[in-house]
């Protein structure tokens, strides 16, 4: 079997500090307004003075490969209107070069939430189709300079959370909602997804079209995207509720990946949002036969779907949503162990059965895992260290994993969330995520347990695959 690349430690576009204020997607107050903790993204974890040190944590647990996130506005503050800044390639070339010369490959995310500013407020950001030139150029600059050492390469990270949370519900950049969907001055929730998203995916396989006719060649890497997966099981045996699950699946991943891979929509957001859903032109579908060449997953938790197209039902998502109520609680009983948010729950089986989902769906394309984590939120210092639930977490989920890799799926690789404690969008820093714990004040980093335990984890995984593979 292939050597999976075996971890993550993902420093997010927010967490890579350069000698420039980031001017990235920040409408009046989105902070104050929509951060927990009032906090901010500007030095995070000081990645860019301290990415040596996080590179020799690293290789302290044994990972070989390190995903991060490269910053659209830091590398062109002002899009395709502006120059380049020579600071930000000069700094995330170094990062590469160090993370070689330790044995760990870079995997690199061009977008993750953040745009420059510039273009939101000149044409929109992601409700413009200009958005599209403006991506290609950001992807032709980072094929360009990085690409020779660069071998995997990501176009978007969750772009469906992007589209729902940005455009939907107001909670995240640019904060643009309507009616009963949130609180926010402008916005159509009921459109307004949907052509972010129309542009997100034409933007993906515009980036994917040029790596593979301009660099593919020559540089020999991959190209995919990082959709984010919950896994959703129907809350009864109902017909419907099992229909509901399907239609749940196709209003969330489905949204994006059919299109870059099938080169259409769900035939069920295609009968409920007619209109309301973008069409692709001639143009559009011959570029979407670029696809990608792996899909990414990021993976943290379950819940039920319960019908409420066919069915009475209270309290569900909206018809532009898929008409289907959400819950983590069936018969008074939670779907899995609750964590330490309330919107995650220890469903280990759930990895394994969105990588056979996807394995059957879409023929075993290449997969990658490059999230999967669990939430750390408690107010002791001493608990936090000894993580003990994420040390168990980690070890069910990749059991949960390895049964699928013994069906057959296609898993190149396991990346967990996250190698440091971080900025975490809304939430700020009043949860963490991290292997090595940070100290917000001085930002000296800590080994948490997980990160003792996570060499033999990771060793316990493969000895486990290599003995089932000899078993064969």
């Amino acid at each position: 079997m292939k050597e999976l690349i075996s971890v993550m430690g993902k420093a997010s576009a927010t967490g890579t500090f350069l000698p420039m204020k980031p001017v990235s997607f920040r409408n009046a107050n989105f902070f104050q307004c929509h951060i927990k903790d009032g906090s901010n993204g500007d030095v995070a974890v000081d990645h860019y003075h301290r990415y040596l040190e996080d590179i020799k944590l690293m290789a302290d647990i044994g990972v070989n490969s390190y995903r991060f996130s490269i910053s659209w506005a830091r590398i062109l503050p002002k899009g395709i209107f502006g120059e380049v800044n020579m600071a930000g390639i000069e700094h995330y070339s170094k990062l590469i070069d160090a993370l070689l010369q330790k044995g760990i490959q870079p995997f690199v995310t061009l977008t993750h939430f953040d745009i420059p500013q510039e273009l939101q407020d000149r044409y929109g950001g992601w409700l413009s189709s200009q958005i599209r030139n403006d991506f290609s150029y950001l992807a032709n600059i980072c094929f360009k300079y990085f690409g020779d050492r660069v071998k995997y390469w990501v176009t978007m990270n969750e772009p469906n959370f992007v589209a729902i949370s940005g455009y939907r519900y107001g909670t995240g950049p640019p904060a643009r909602c309507s009616g009963i969907f949130g609180n926010c001055s402008a916005g159509d929730s009921e459109r307004e997804p949907f052509i972010a998203a129309h542009n997100m995916i034409l933007s993906h396989v515009d980036a994917v079209s040029i790596y593979r006719t301009r660099y593919q060649k020559s540089q020999g890497g991959v190209i995919g995207i990082t959709m984010g997966f919950e896994w959703y099981e129907p809350l009864s045996n109902s017909s419907e509720d099992i229909a509901a699950t399907h239609r749940a699946r196709s209003f969330d991943d489905s949204w994006f990946l059919d299109p870059i891979i099938l080169g259409r929509y769900p035939k069920k957001m295609v009968q409920i949002l007619g209109s309301n859903l973008p069409e692709f032109s001639m143009n559009d579908l011959s570029n979407l036969s670029y696809g990608l060449d792996f899909i990414d997953i990021n993976h943290y938790s379950a819940s039920y779907i319960k019908d409420c197209l066919y069915s009475a039902c209270e309290h569900g998502n909206s018809w532009s949503e898929g008409s289907y109520f959400r819950t983590t609680q069936r018969d008074d009983i939670y779907i899995g162990e609750p964590g330490e948010v309330d919107w995650q729950f220890v469903y280990p089986q759930g990895i394994e059965n969105v990588v056979m989902y996807l394995k059957e769906k879409f023929n075993n394309t290449p997969m990658f895992i490059t999230g999967n984590g669990f939430v750390g939120n408690s107010s002791s210092i001493e608990d936090t260290l000894n993580d003990v639930r994420r040390v168990k977490y980690l070890h069910k989920n990749l059991n949960s994993l390895a049964n699928a890799i013994r069906k057959g799926a296609d898993i190149r690789g396991y990346f967990v969330w996250s190698l440091l404690d971080n900025f975490e969008w809304q939430d700020g820093y009043s949860i963490r995520f991290g292997l090595y714990y940070v100290n917000y004040t001085n930002l000296q980093r800590t080994p948490k347990l997980s990160a003792t335990k996570y060499q033999k984890i990771m060793y316990n995984f493969h000895k486990e695959l290599e003995t089932h593979a000899v078993l064969k």
